[in-house]
């Protein structure tokens, strides 16, 4: 029964595939789990079903989380010693080994954000000359990451990245960008990445040189021998491999042969071709009377033989025959179908009927027979004979039987012992991947404690630059205070001095703008009908509840306020109103018109003054 945080671990890794179509199933289970403890230990989370659902509710967390499953850690001429091997034997074997003018094809797979497919095309740019690279050479730089292509594509790199560049080259194949180091623009179109699964995706074909360096060591077994069969279809012939320090090719000794196994540098194995073990044949004389010493040669013999004539009988047998098979000389002469043999160990009339027919030896292999009374099984090779005269008549059949017992026995024990090896092997080269792969993890640490360190760095110079800021803005908001200050006395005066002119102007007065709504309300106009300013101020004039006639008084306010009359012509009424205290009144109303800047009727203003009572 799988337990339940395994169960959920592979659910999450089919989240991982369904959603966003990365495949780790064929990635080291415990580099992943490791992995992934980190971002739950971050995000404080307990297992990972809680992170299957913070996913869900926070997308942007994928991005964060294949950050740290891909470990982008890379570097210009990483392991420069190797760099140096591949730089003096295999680049130059390759140039000298292709003809003038044939195109050389490059893979470097993993290849994270572009710092090793740049080595690749300085060191051959510098071994071939800069325009004989650009007519001959392509580069395909491939990774899983989108993010790490991305920044290979833009082929810019900070100081500390370039530290491993030699001077020379830096000022050879880089310029200089925004504080930055960028890869001739000439030179980059040679470099083509672009995102590929080695998992899952076609490998590249016809390639002369291939770099997967650190990359392997994140796969499984099983992956990794997929991955390593899809390099060797993906090399030409001949083809060179350069895997990472942490990385051998022991089981693939069919494929690759080591050039230099130090360096981890391979190259592709050429196909031989196999060795086959050569027939046994016996010359027989023409006649058929078989002299003393062939006689007894054929008695003593180590191996088991009979022969056949032409009729199917049992012609000839030795000694070690009549052993293994428990025939007898009286045996001769019988028919080869009457007798055990011929189904025993294994059915041989059907091949001896063959090998007469086709004129042609039959050979059976690795033929099992348990004998009576033996414990162990024994193993023959069979090799079924046409013999022939000197004309090339057939005479009879031949049977000899190889006892390979030892052999197989001897096999079997190779076999098992190299799968014994095999497996210390594969126990050894895991070890070594988990401790280049933990080295990695610490290097990816350490750069990311250094980013967090330059970071917090870059925010403290940030909070100064705020502070700085927020005293600059403080400044600037005294001095506004200090104009509002002013303005606000300024607009004291001016309303006093408006208040002043609304006084002089009559008993009441009232403003009303476009709308008809109140603008202003003079003091006076609250002693005559009771309301305040605050209380009509915004209203519109003809819903107060007043003594004064507002129907016909709005009629003649929408009239002015039309253009309907000339602007030079006074206008004014006298009205029967009731003032606050409910006391008829007449007044005289005179209309001013209030215009505007653009010289346009803005409003209207209302002098009201009280004449005599209303008649009752």
């Amino acid at each position: 029964m799988i337990p339940a945080d395994e169960r959920d671990f592979d659910d999450l890794l089919a989240m991982l595939k369904e959603t966003r179509g990365f495949d780790f199933t064929g990635y080291k289970r415990t580099t992943l789990m490791r992995r992934i403890a980190r971002r739950l230990e971050s995000l404080k989370l307990h297992d990972y079903g809680e992170y299957r659902d913070y996913l869900e509710l926070e997308p942007a967390e994928f991005d964060r989380l294949f950050d740290s499953l891909l470990i982008n850690v890379t570097s210009f001429f990483r392991d420069p010693l190797a760099w140096q091997v591949l730089r003096e034997r295999v680049v130059p074997a390759i140039v000298a080994g292709k003809q003038a003018g044939k195109g050389i094809r490059v893979w470097s797979a993993g290849c994270a954000t572009g710092e090793e497919a740049y080595s690749l095309a300085m060191i051959f740019a510098e071994e071939m000359g800069v325009d004989e690279f650009r007519a001959r050479v392509k580069i395909y730089a491939t990774d899983l990451d989108e993010q790490a292509l991305q920044v290979a594509r833009g082929a810019t790199y900070t100081d500390r990245q370039m530290a491993e560049v030699p001077p020379a080259l830096r000022d050879t194949y880089f310029e200089p960008a925004d504080g930055l180091y960028a890869f001739r623009r000439d030179l980059r179109r040679q470099v083509i990445f672009g995102r590929n699964d080695l998992t899952r995706d076609a490998p590249i074909s016809r390639v002369d040189l291939l770099l997967a360096r650190n990359t392997l060591m994140y796969f499984n077994t099983e992956t990794q021998l997929s991955v390593v069969r899809r390099f060797h279809f993906a090399l030409g012939n001949p083809g060179y491999l350069f895997l990472g320090k942490a990385e051998m090719l022991l089981n693939h000794s069919d494929k690759f042969e080591p050039l230099d196994l130090r360096m981890r540098l391979f190259k592709k194995a050429g196909t031989a071709s196999p060795a086959g073990r050569p027939a046994w044949s016996s010359a027989l004389p023409s006649h058929t009377t078989i002299g003393e010493l062939q006689s007894a040669a054929l008695a003593s013999g180590p191996v088991a033989q009979i022969g056949l004539d032409t009729h199917g009988r049992l012609a000839l047998l030795n000694s070690r025959a009549e052993t293994l098979f428990g025939l007898r000389p009286r045996d001769v002469g019988r028919p080869f179908q009457d007798l055990e043999l011929s189904y025993r160990p294994v059915e041989l009339r059907s091949v001896i009927e063959q090998a007469q027919t086709d004129l042609r030896t039959v050979e059976l292999q690795q033929v099992t027979w348990q004998r009576p009374g033996h414990p162990d099984a024994d193993v023959y090779d069979i090799s079924v004979v046409p013999l022939q005269n000197g004309d090339g008549d057939l005479v009879g059949v031949g049977v000899n039987f190889y006892d390979v017992t030892r052999y197989r026995r001897l096999r079997d024990e190779l076999e098992q012992a190299n799968r014994e090896l095999e497996n210390a092997y594969e126990e050894l080269q895991s070890l070594n991947e988990e401790l280049e792969t933990t080295n990695e993890e610490l290097q990816s640490t350490n750069e990311e404690l250094e980013t967090t360190n330059e970071e917090l760095q870059s925010t403290n110079e940030e909070l100064e630059t705020m502070n700085e800021e927020l005293q600059s803005t403080n400044d600037e908001l005294q001095q506004i205070n200090d104009a509002l200050n002013a303005r606000g006395e300024e607009l004291d005066q001016a309303n006093a001095f408006v208040s002043a002119m609304v006084r002089s102007l009559g008993d009441a007065v009232a403003v009303v703008d476009t709308e008809l709504r109140v603008l202003i309300w003079s003091p006076g106009a609250e002693e005559l009908w009771g309301v305040r300013a605050d209380e009509v101020a915004g209203r519109l004039l003809t819903g107060l509840d007043i003594g004064l006639p507002l129907d016909g008084l709005a009629a003649r306010l929408r009239m002015m306020l039309s253009d309907a009359e000339p602007r030079d012509r006074p206008d004014g009424l006298a009205v029967d109103a009731v003032n606050r205290r409910g006391r008829a009144t007449r007044l005289s109303i005179e209309f001013s018109r209030m215009l505007g800047e653009d010289g346009r009727t803005a409003g209207v203003i209302l002098l009201m003054d009280v004449l005599d009572p209303a008649p009752s």
